[in-house]
């Protein structure tokens, strides 16, 4: 470290400024000050950081702004990393949080090697993801939607006589039911076209993601992973657009921890306590997995539907899907039978099940599976 002439840049960044703080080796931290977050601002203030030193490692932490800022630096030549702000060392007691406070600490921090990076995806990556959380996130305004106006309805007590499932006949009914006050008939009716809207959205989106994910590096992944039972079409966009290259994972534990479902533990000398799961990382990939894994509670079993999936897809990868099956399904019954709570068996299985996500996801890009095949 002391004849270290890298320079290290911290940079605490917002939506209208970047305050830049740096160091030459193990000397003192400075304070370079605030900059704009114009391409131009960017540019000079490469320019500076290339007369200071010769290799350059700058980091800013993971944030609303988007990775576009890693890629220019990137492009300029610099070492850059995003680093996860929840991972950042923290000293306890610490109170005073500032734009100047935070540059420092994060250029001691990358100094030091205390700081975790995150996944940048790539562009293309980065787009098919942004176009599959589009598509999550519209049908989650469409159940929204559905649960308002089953809400308003149950609150003047009509209901349907049948299963109010939004198939076509319950659709039906809801457009020819009317109310005898005109201001409750067109709240009525503005419920029922937000559902129309978003059903309509949903179908625009779906198509535009079976259309593009045909050219998408990871399609082999997306068509592999639903060979599995419980990982249809939605699940397979949704996890794979959120994790991205699974190679990146140099075992399927970290995986595990990265999903967040993991044991969280606190062990101090002869005593091991393990909790609840972490919960860290991606949200809505987690949630995609446990609802994947509540489909491991009933016998092991071909459906039609997976065995619809399987047409075109590798013996190898078919074959380990129905071993991932076996094993998951025995798994929820011994854990369930041992007195385990179902929803807590059911964490448990879908920790195993992004194991064997890990390894077909491997299998798929090693078999490199032919583009011909679509989604069902």
């Amino acid at each position: 470290m002391e004849h270290d002439s890298t320079l290290y840049v911290g940079l605490d960044v917002h939506k209208d400024s970047i305050t830049v703080a740096y160091a030459i080796g193990a000397g003192g931290v400075e304070l370079l000050g605030k900059i704009g977050t114009t391409k131009a601002d960017i540019d000079r203030l490469c320019k500076r950081l290339q007369s200071k030193a010769s290799h350059v490692r700058v980091v800013y932490e993971a944030g609303p702004c988007g990775y576009g800022l890693y890629r220019q630096l990137t492009e300029r030549g610099f070492e850059s990393m995003v680093c996860a702000p929840s991972l950042i060392p923290k000293k306890p007691g610490e109170r005073v949080k500032t734009d100047r406070r935070d540059a420092i600490k994060l250029v001691r921090s990358l100094r030091a090697g205390d700081l975790s990076a995150v996944h940048v995806p790539g562009v293309e990556d980065e787009a098919f993801r942004d176009l599959a959380r589009a598509w999550a996130a519209v049908r989650e305004d469409l159940r929204q939607a559905r649960q308002r106006l089953k809400s308003f309805l149950l609150a003047h007590g009509v209901r349907y006589t049948g299963r109010a499932d939004w198939s076509e006949a319950h659709r039906r009914w809801l457009s020819s039911y009317s109310f005898a006050n005109t201001w409750q008939q067109l709240a009525f009716e503005e419920y029922r076209r937000t559902i129309e809207d978003r059903l309509a959205q949903c179908e625009r989106l779906e198509a535009a993601l079976r259309e593009a994910v045909v050219n998408w590096q990871f399609y082999p992944v997306v068509l592999a992973l639903q060979a599995m039972r419980g990982v249809q079409f939605v699940t397979a966009i949704g996890m794979v657009s959120e994790l991205g290259d699974l190679s990146r994972f140099t075992h399927p534990r970290q995986l595990m921890a990265w999903l967040g479902v993991t044991p969280s533990e606190h062990s101090s000398g002869n005593k091991r306590h393990q909790g609840s799961i972490t919960k860290t990382g991606n949200s809505y990939a987690r949630k995609l997995l446990v609802e994947a894994a509540w489909s491991y509670r009933h016998a092991a079993r071909v459906a039609r539907q997976i065995q619809q999936r399987h047409e075109g897809l590798p013996k190898a990868i078919i074959d380990r899907a129905w071993d991932a099956q076996v094993r998951l399904c025995q798994r929820y019954r011994k854990l369930v039978a041992r007195g385990k709570d179902a929803n807590i068996a059911v964490v448990a299985v879908a920790r195993e099940l992004a194991g064997f996500i890990w390894d077909i996801a491997r299998l798929a890009m090693a078999l490199a599976l032919p583009r011909s095949t679509q989604p069902a």
